[in-house]
């Protein structure tokens, strides 16, 4: 499966890895120094939802909207820094824009904190370094996410988060998925990392979730969100999230965020959240 950014900004998978990442960030903001996140695999950086791509197939419509709407529903101080950094774009509160990853980080950077963003594809390597443009706590890097995960780990502060999301252009994705994981993480072993993937039906995300295991990392949460069943030819029916070393407040807010997000985004709603490895 092709997971291209720009045709499924804002879509529930966006929601779900986006919210989680908000949190994630915010429990970094607790201690003083200085941390840095290196998301691999960023996109353009900023989305219009009018634009060609994600009117194709309107899938913002059934993930941020919905969002947006409920803001005020269950769970909205979990949801509260999310949707804030949406509304940042968007100032008179008509949903247009709509902010990826590498945005909705520089939001929740604060001055010490240092954020580089990366994709290989000109067109979103172009679009993303305009979005970071002014912002000296940013860098925009035009090259392949696997590359510059074994370039950049560990940071120099020692402190921070790596963001995971490829496009997942074939079945390979999956398995390159666990591995740079693996080599990552004898690099790094204290860091945050946060992988995303896409359920289609339920073979490569189970047999990533058997890799995993098998690395004998000691803390890694999974989180998923469903839509219904697997099927073959339903496209994308759910949005898997990996967490290793999370911080010790996720689980029990994730307790709470997850009914919120399969109430307000799915009609026939499902969603999972297990211990990986380390469950206290």
């Amino acid at each position: 499966m092709n997971y291209r950014h720009a045709f499924h900004a804002g879509n529930f998978a966006d929601v779900h890895k986006h919210a989680v990442l908000a949190r994630i960030l915010l429990h970094l903001r607790l201690k003083p120094a200085a941390f840095r996140v290196i998301d691999t695999h960023a996109g353009a950086g900023r989305y219009d939802l009018r634009a060609p791509e994600p009117s194709r197939g309107g899938e913002w419509r059934e993930g941020i909207a919905r969002i947006w709407q409920a803001r005020d529903g269950n769970a909205k101080d979990l949801l509260a820094p999310y949707i804030e950094a949406v509304a940042a774009l968007n100032p008179d509160m008509r949903l247009r824009l709509y902010p990826g990853s590498p945005l909705l980080v520089a939001k929740l950077l604060r001055r010490q904190d240092r954020l580089i963003a990366c994709d290989l594809e000109p067109g979103a390597a172009a679009a993303l370094a305009a979005a970071l443009r002014g912002d000296p706590r940013a860098k925009a890097l035009a090259i392949d996410g696997w590359t510059a995960l074994r370039a950049y780990v560990p940071p120099k502060e020692r402190r921070g988060l790596v963001l995971i999301d490829p496009p997942f252009e074939d079945a390979e994705d999956f398995m390159r998925l666990s591995a740079a994981l693996a080599t990552a993480h004898r690099k790094w072993p204290t860091g945050i990392y946060l992988l995303w993937y896409p359920i289609k039906e339920r073979a490569a995300p189970d047999r990533l979730a058997w890799r995993l295991r098998q690395l004998a990392i000691p803390k890694v949460l999974r989180c998923e969100l469903n839509r219904g069943p697997p099927s073959a030819d339903a496209g994308l029916l759910g949005s898997g999230l990996i967490v290793v070393n999370p911080p010790f407040t996720l689980e029990a807010e994730l307790e709470r965020l997850m009914p919120a997000l399969s109430e307000i985004l799915l009609a026939q709603a499902g969603w999972r959240l297990d211990w990986l490895a380390g469950q206290p």
